[in-house]
């Protein structure tokens, strides 16, 4: 059979981000039917285990309310309130009615509070508007790269302060030497000195070490996101991802911590769709700790994480299902908006020839502008906004350039020292 892009682009517009075994009561005809609760980019739908018929298909933007409840036919069902009072009740669900509660709740909750939702569900976005997510994406991972490089930035400062102490001592260590080369007197019993500089050094040593803990401690981004443990059924909790200068961290919805993962930890982290990722430590002998995070804001983690675990993400075979819709996708260089923005389940709208008599209208609309004046304003501040923001990250990395060669020659005087030093010491032994 012949390959219909059509199809392809249909299969990509509904690949589903997260799915459920379940049941589905149809009302009319009274009774419970197997099948697969999906969720979409934009709609909630219920396919039957049988004929693979869609039995129900709920737009999120519709979506009126969503509740646990109890049913005289089955318990733990799950409800969801349509426009028009029409209630779709879901039972059996697995691993567990609550799980699935938390993930729809969070997709529909992060819907609704989404600034760049269009008010008609489908209202197609103008020209201007989408030239205005577009740069607003840029924007953003501009700003995250920032950031990074500012965090780069402040370690390069650290390490040549440490480098400078480095200094600082070998030249305390050069005259201890030279007093031992050149004894004035005979140093019997322990040296005087040699409490004093250990004392010193501990406490020097103590208070780098917490300096650079605090600056571990800086949040670059904090998102609200659906938790579970790998391997643990059911154990599914809306929590925050929280992404630091050097470390992750998983929390509930009341701020505690789940989990702390440093930096050097992390062994992977596998992005299975733009909404989704995994969280693995490895570890011999005994089992891995891995945590899955879904997030209707994931883009907004991915953009940081993709900068600071470039070599440990790995992207799976499902990610490039998302990849393939038409709409912009979530965290795609292309556009970086909202990610409710990246599409409303519309068609592509084909050109259709227009009789002679019938060309008033479409003159009318050809005549109107792509971007209005105010939009073109817009665009301008913000592009304003998105040079000085390159010309600030041009100017830092003008200067970490200056800092490694600082740190290079800093390095090779202190190695050097080192070694003479050592070289001096093996001779009075």
């Amino acid at each position: 059979m012949a390959f219909m892009p059509n199809q392809s682009i249909k299969m990509s517009r509904d690949a589903s981000i997260h799915s459920w075994p379940g049941s589905y009561y149809i009302n009319s005809e009274k009774r419970w039917v197997s099948g697969t609760l999906s969720l979409t980019r934009t709609t909630l739908r219920f396919t039957s285990e049988q004929n693979q018929e869609s039995l129900a298909s709920l737009r999120l933007s519709h979506i009126m309310e969503i509740k646990m409840e109890s049913s005289s036919f089955i318990f733990s069902t799950l409800t969801v309130l349509e426009q028009g009072n029409i209630k779709h009740w879901f039972g059996s669900l697995r691993p567990c009615r609550a799980a699935v509660y938390h993930v729809l709740e969070h997709f529909w909750r992060e819907r609704l509070l989404s600034p760049t939702e269009p008010h008609g569900a489908e209202a197609p976005l103008s020209k201007g508007q989408e030239l205005i997510s577009l740069i607003s994406g840029a924007q953003r991972r501009l700003d995250d790269t920032g950031k990074v490089l500012n965090h780069q930035g402040e370690q390069f400062d650290n390490m040549i302060q440490g480098l400078d102490k480095i200094e600082s001592d070998l030249n305390v260590a050069d005259k201890l030497l030279c007093e031992l080369e050149c004894p004035s007197w005979w140093p019997f019993g322990k040296l005087p000195w040699k409490s004093h500089q250990q004392a010193k050094s501990e406490v020097a040593a103590k208070a780098a070490y917490t300096k650079r803990a605090g600056k571990g401690q800086k949040v670059i981004t904090s998102i609200p996101a659906i938790v579970s443990s790998s391997g643990i059924s059911g154990d599914i909790k809306p929590g925050s991802l929280m992404v630091l200068v050097s470390s992750l961290e998983l929390r509930d919805a009341n701020g505690q911590l789940l989990h702390h993962f440093d930096k050097e930890e992390v062994d992977d982290i596998r992005v299975h769709n733009p909404y989704e990722i995994s969280v693995r430590q490895r570890f011999i002998g005994k089992p891995d700790i891995c945590f899955r995070v879904l997030s209707a804001r994931m883009v907004e983690a991915l953009s940081v994480l993709e900068m600071q675990y470039k070599k440990k993400m790995e992207f799976t075979c499902d990610y490039a299902a998302f990849q393939l819709t038409p709409a912009t996708t979530p965290g795609s260089p292309e556009g970086g908006g909202n990610i409710w923005s990246a599409g409303h389940g519309q068609d592509t709208e084909v050109p259709v020839e227009v009789p002679a008599g019938e060309l008033t209208q479409l003159q009318l609309h050809v005549l109107q502008p792509i971007v209005t004046e105010a939009e073109a304003q817009e665009l301008k501040q913000m592009l304003q906004q998105l040079k000085n923001l390159a010309l600030e990250a041009e100017s830092e990395l003008e200067r970490q350039d200056e800092a490694l060669d600082v740190l290079t020659s800093s390095t090779d005087h202190a190695t050097m020292n080192i070694n003479r030093h050592t070289r001096r010491m093996r001779k009075l032994l």
